[in-house]
């Protein structure tokens, strides 16, 4: 019986780090997603900074969106990469778009 204790106890831990390691990236996908579509939608990727925290709603959470040109037409691919922190590591998630570069 002393044997089975230890390895229960460390098989709830991994379990639990699993479960608070896919909290945590569902939120920075959908992090990512509200910011990506807020400043594709509003053209605010033209002006706006490059990146920044979420750190009044999600300590340790920050974003950063790299543009690059699309190779056919007037389009650009915003990148928007949002890192977070767990267990000691950074970990991160990008999504991308493309947005019409001739819309002002």
């Amino acid at each position: 019986m002393a044997i089975v204790i230890p390895v229960v106890l460390q098989g709830i831990s991994i379990a639990n780090r699993a479960g608070v390691g896919a909290e945590r990236k569902e939120i920075a996908v959908q992090l990512a997603a509200n910011m990506l579509n807020q400043l594709s939608v509003s053209n605010f990727w033209q002006t706006a900074q490059t990146s920044g925290t979420f750190e009044q709603d999600h300590p340790g959470y920050a974003w950063s969106m790299q543009q690059q040109a699309w190779p056919d037409g007037a389009m650009q691919q915003l990148t928007l990469e949002v890192t977070y922190p767990l267990q000691g590591r950074i970990f991160a998630v990008e999504l991308s778009t493309l947005v019409d570069d001739s819309v002002q």
